[in-house]
């Protein structure tokens, strides 16, 4: 019994002494194991949504001319591009798989719901869609998911997700932005009522 103290006294003071180890080894394990990864991965990239700011292009240096872009939605029915002329057009490529994705969505789906009738979204993705359902219903997202039905123009070259685009009427890419972002931010929403104006 007189060992008992002893041996709880020396545990806490090994405990003190490597708690940094012990902290980075339990956060590598929950890294390597799936389950645990991705939901860590979202909730990163969360923080990273609220800090980093997005670029907005004043410049309007990159001008879209080619609008012969097919997609599809869930039951086939084409949407062309084309008709998104003369119109300010956010477009999102990403996936369910994606964790700066899924980190950036709330702020997107906010986003879409006070301008839904203002600008035209197109949620864009190569997944099918008995991925793509389950993903919105389990989080509540209410906007349209669209599918390439034909190659991207050029001025959508995607090599990383998400990816993001805001155009303004005369077809000028105001943002072009990689990676998750705060797409609800009083920035953007002054950026979109400045164009709508």
């Amino acid at each position: 019994m007189k060992m008992m103290p002893f041996l709880i006294l020396y545990i806490m003071t090994f405990l003190k002494k490597n708690l940094k180890n012990i902290l980075f080894v339990f956060a590598i394990a929950l890294l390597i194991i799936p389950q645990t990864r991705k939901p860590i991965q979202v909730f990163l990239q969360k923080i990273i949504v609220y800090v980093k700011p997005v670029t907005i292009n004043n410049e309007k240096n990159t001008r879209i001319t080619d609008y012969n872009w097919k997609l599809t939605d869930e039951t086939n029915t084409v949407f062309n591009f084309e008709d998104t002329k003369g119109k300010v057009v956010l477009i999102n490529f990403w996936a369910t798989w994606c964790p700066p994705c899924i980190a950036e969505m709330p702020s997107l789906q906010a986003l879409y719901n006070d301008y839904n009738d203002k600008i035209v979204f197109l949620f864009v993705t190569s997944d099918w869609y008995k991925e793509i359902n389950p993903f919105l219903a389990k989080n509540n997202y209410t906007f349209k998911v669209y599918r390439p039905a034909s190659d991207n123009p050029e001025y959508f070259n995607i090599s990383t997700i998400p990816r993001t685009f805001l155009i303004d009427q005369n077809g000028n890419i105001i943002i072009d932005e990689s990676g998750a972002a705060n797409w609800n931010s009083d920035k953007i929403r002054n950026t979109i009522d400045n164009l709508l104006k």
